[in-house]
């Protein structure tokens, strides 16, 4: 974030090119441009959703699973490798 400031600072208070900033901090000249096009760091997007084809199959099952052991001791929950061998038998 300090990093981030500085560069903006040195575009919009001294002038400076985004070329001249990218060689005095030493980050790329894409990253000066992102950084002077927000005013704070826009963080991660992803593009789109993320595809599990294989799972969202059995995610209804699997939530169900987990809001029942909410309510279990922390000792007797199930691990991901227990709910796995759930699925295959």
């Amino acid at each position: 974030m300090e990093l981030y400031l500085k560069a903006r600072r040195a575009h919009f208070q001294d002038g400076q090119s985004g070329r001249s900033i990218a060689r005095d901090f030493g980050i790329s000249r894409d990253s000066v441009a992102k950084m002077l096009a927000y005013s704070e760091p826009p963080g991660y997007r992803r593009s789109a959703p993320v595809k599990r084809p294989k799972l969202d199959a059995f995610a209804d099952q699997i939530d169900i699973w987990l809001a029942e052991d909410k309510t279990r001791p922390r000792k007797q929950r199930q691990t991901a490798k227990r709910i796995f061998d759930r699925l295959r038998g």
